[in-house]
């Protein structure tokens, strides 16, 4: 009648869980005692829990366990049918793809820089990335990386959903902006704009026909660019937080 998952991985946000009740079993207190049982395993630790499309049942739910909204997350998404403009790279700045085995130390260096402020992504660490350098839908030629004078300034990291089965995944293909970050210096000279248009004629090359991204509601300046490039709202995920 309902299923909870806790990660107790995230050594500095702590343990984080996601849930789900039957639809059937709804409204029987079903969904209280499972958040009951994550906190319970939690051990007093404060808990983060995602609810997945902003449902005002969650909401409900999450008051009513004591937990606070403080992070919303929109998932955007466009047309790869649709125009898309050639990438304009700032002068004296070159683009090529990641290499596996040399380019590890100083993405993750670029990538701490980009996301300071990140509560998740600028925590990243050379074994974060080496594991999903692992996965099977881990493409370096999907991962591209620009540079000015010798050293990293950005980078646009891409990734397809579905890309192997749709019968294993339920849907057809999709691509994903899945990070595009740019060095605190290079910020509005338009690099992030250029690399972003960079990988989604990539994805576009394999065949897809949609792609999507991820980006904090908060995130304002990065919304704008999106939806510059003909991205729109699609759905909202939710975090809440206990204690």
């Amino acid at each position: 009648t309902g299923y909870a998952h806790l990660d107790p991985t995230d050594p500095v946000e702590g343990p984080s869980g996601e849930m789900v009740v039957r639809p059937g079993y709804r409204g029987r207190g079903q969904g209280l005692a499972v958040v009951k049982a994550l906190l319970a395993e939690a051990g007093g630790r404060p808990l983060r829990l995602w609810a997945h499309g902003d449902a005002p049942a969650a909401s409900r739910l999450a008051a009513s366990a004591g937990f606070e909204r403080i992070r919303a997350l929109w998932q955007m998404r466009r047309s790869l049918r649709a125009r898309l403009d050639e990438p304009s790279y700032p002068d004296e700045v070159s683009v090529r793809t990641f290499v596996v085995g040399q380019d590890e130390d100083a993405w993750v260096a670029l990538n701490k820089r980009a996301f300071a402020r990140h509560p998740e992504q600028g925590a990243w660490t050379r074994e974060d990335l080496s594991l999903r350098e692992r996965e099977p839908w881990f493409d370096p030629d999907g991962f591209f990386l620009a540079e000015r004078d010798g050293r990293l300034a950005g980078f646009h990291w891409t990734k397809i959903h579905g890309g192997d089965s749709t019968a294993t995944h339920g849907h057809d293909p999709i691509g994903e902006v899945y990070v595009v970050g740019v060095d605190p210096g290079e910020r509005g000279s338009g690099l992030g704009r250029a690399l972003t248009l960079t990988g989604l004629r990539y994805l576009r090359s394999r065949g897809l026909a949609d792609v999507m991204l991820y980006v904090d509601e908060a995130n304002a300046p990065a919304i704008r660019l999106y939806e510059s490039l003909g991205f729109t709202h699609h759905s909202t995920d939710v975090m809440f937080r206990h204690g």
